[in-house]
């Protein structure tokens, strides 16, 4: 082998610069060549490929976004598709491919595979939701995000004695919102994997007023439903002054923590590592900080699973 490529699909996750860096030096130091895939599988099927060299990932990794941007693309979810992409890889002497993204980019990665193309994927998503991995690139990023808006947040319903929703991103994962909630102390969590009693919420909320509590948060990861609906509710049946925050895209992008910057450049290593030992077809993951490869068949076919115990305690914690 080489030449591989390397590619950015899905959604943007703080720390996938630093995966492609890690991927470029380490593919160099073992001098192979790497090329770059601009805009995802959508640039590998119109050939936006070029060349990439120690110099092209120069001062990106504490970027957040993606060097080589990203998009979502319908097209290579067809065999048409699928076969141009390969064509491209052919046109340009690529021998093996990286995809840095979520599921829909392993999806990708797993045609390319059945196609009898190498692959590897490297899981970058804030959602927290690839099996596999104890974390995916991004999460711990957009999760410090989110604590440092409920924080805010928090000195407001308290100052006017208020109910504040908060609405957290995580597609149909609630790990943004279970551990944002944890970490801020929130009086009530509510992630998708759980189905809530709002009946519940509401005597819980009227119970802590009753009390003296003068204000409350509320946690609600998008997977559930509208953080708006949600408020109106609450403000019906509880009377109490209450606000809805829909945090949106402000948390996938900023600066990528310290954690994000070294998981990703371990785990973009890692697939260049694999390649280079004749697998294909894995995901790398990180589990008790162990470094690990998966099936991408396997990792497609299992469902993340809530931490039970922490959402557990998160409960415990808010009475």
């Amino acid at each position: 082998m080489k030449r591989i490529g390397v590619l950015t699909s899905g959604g943007d996750s703080p720390g996938m610069n630093a995966a492609v860096r890690a991927v470029v030096r380490k593919a160099i130091y073992h001098d192979l060549e790497v090329y770059g895939i601009y805009y995802g599988f959508a640039g590998l099927i119109s050939g936006e490929i070029e060349k990439l060299d120690r110099g092209s990932v120069g001062d990106i990794i504490h970027r957040g976004g993606t060097k080589l941007y990203t998009a979502r693309c319908e097209e290579f979810k067809t065999l048409e598709g699928q076969k141009k992409g390969i064509e491209q890889l052919e046109k340009f002497g690529i021998e093996a491919l990286i995809v840095i993204g979520g599921d829909g980019s392993f999806q990708g990665a797993q045609k390319l595979a059945e196609h009898g193309y190498p692959t590897i994927g490297v899981p970058g998503t804030i959602d927290n939701d690839i099996p596999g991995t104890d974390y995916t690139i991004g999460f711990d990023t957009a999760l410090n995000t989110i604590i440092d808006a409920i924080d805010k947040i928090r000195d407001t319903a308290t100052s006017h004695e208020r109910t504040y929703v908060i609405e957290v991103m995580g597609r149909n994962a609630g790990d943004l919102a279970l551990w944002s909630g944890l970490a801020d102390g929130a009086e009530t969590i509510m992630v998708p994997e759980v189905e809530d009693d709002m009946e519940d919420i509401i005597s819980r909320l009227k119970r802590g007023h009753k009390r003296g509590k003068k204000h409350s948060i509320i946690v609600v990861a998008e997977g559930v439903g509208s953080g708006v609906d949600i408020g109106k509710e609450i403000q019906q049946k509880t009377e109490l002054e209450t606000r809805v925050t829909v945090l949106g895209h402000i948390q996938r992008g900023g600066s990528p923590t310290a954690q994000d910057r070294v998981l990703a450049s371990r785990l973009g290593a890692k697939a260049v590592e694999l390649l280079l030992a004749g697998e294909a077809g894995k995901m790398v993951g990180i589990e008790k900080n162990e470094l690990v490869s998966h099936d991408i068949n396997e990792i497609l076919a299992r469902k993340h699973i809530l931490d039970n115990e922490m959402y557990e305690l998160s409960k415990v914690l808010s009475i």
